[in-house]
């Protein structure tokens, strides 16, 4: 468990995001934790603020396997924090000379752009595959989007909104 999460935590460049299908296939495959708990604490980790990080202690301490509780959730918190931790303290007595090197800044750069498109990727896979199951679904996600980044509407409502929508878009008629 404790590699599983350090892995994740090794490959992070950007945000969390990039690291859920690992996270899915390394927790969901072996039959740690389920599909339907593994989705569930991805939606509480979106709609509470503060890293994406947080998801990995819910998986944890979901986990049937290994320890489990709030000793597992600890450990998978120390093991995918771990490798951004080490890389600081390890970097940092250098970044300054490494961010006045134009060729430096020019791979931070096209590393950032690669990192929107596996944001991009981990967001749209497990929608497509679990959640948007219908013509219905589909538009609820997309008002949504449209509503979030058009209309500029507040997160909070659209996470209590959009459950909403998708119940009376689903209701028997």
């Amino acid at each position: 468990m404790f590699g599983l999460f350090y892995r994740a935590g090794s490959l992070v460049f950007g945000g969390g995001h990039v690291v859920m299908p690992l996270l899915q296939e390394g927790v969901v495959a072996p039959g740690w934790v389920t599909q339907e708990v593994f989705l569930a604490g991805y939606g509480a980790a979106q709609a509470v603020p503060g890293p994406m990080f947080t998801f990995a202690g819910y998986l944890g301490a979901a986990m049937e396997a290994g320890r489990g509780g709030w000793v597992g959730g600890a450990l998978a918190l120390a093991a995918i924090f771990l490798p951004s931790f080490l890389l600081v303290v390890g970097v940092l007595p250098f970044w300054q000379r490494i961010a006045g090197v134009p060729r430096m800044r020019a791979v931070l750069a096209g590393i950032n752009a690669a990192v929107v498109g596996l944001l991009l990727a981990a967001l749209c896979g497990p929608l497509r595959a679990e959640v948007v199951l219908g013509i219905a679904d589909l538009i609820v996600v997309i008002v949504g989007v449209v509503a979030l980044v058009r209309w500029r509407v507040p997160t909070g409502w659209l996470v209590l909104a959009a459950p909403l929508a998708g119940m009376l878009a689903l209701a028997p008629r």
